[in-house]
């Protein structure tokens, strides 16, 4: 008999890969204290190059539930606007 412990792990049906869907949880779990996000920040945060994170933005944004990922701005960087 095994003792080994099974941990219930939420899986978003829309296939996001292991790196968009830790971007997407970050951003959830923020978005109620910021609206704007730098793609540089958000990498620093998730051990992530801000072209990683760009890179995968836009599924992020496409499978986001909860949560509005907008493009705002490229001055120093690209900026994203998220609203829950």
């Amino acid at each position: 008999m095994s003792t080994a412990r099974v941990e219930s792990v939420a899986v978003e049906p829309s296939g996001l890969s292991e790196k968009q869907l830790r971007i997407l949880e970050y951003l959830r779990a923020n978005a109620d204290d910021r609206t704007y996000f730098k793609s540089r920040l958000i990498a620093d945060e998730l051990g992530l190059s801000a072209k990683e994170v760009g890179a995968n933005m836009g599924a992020v944004a496409d499978a986001a539930s909860g949560i509005d990922v907008e493009k705002w701005g490229y001055s120093s960087g690209t900026t994203w606007m998220v609203t829950a």
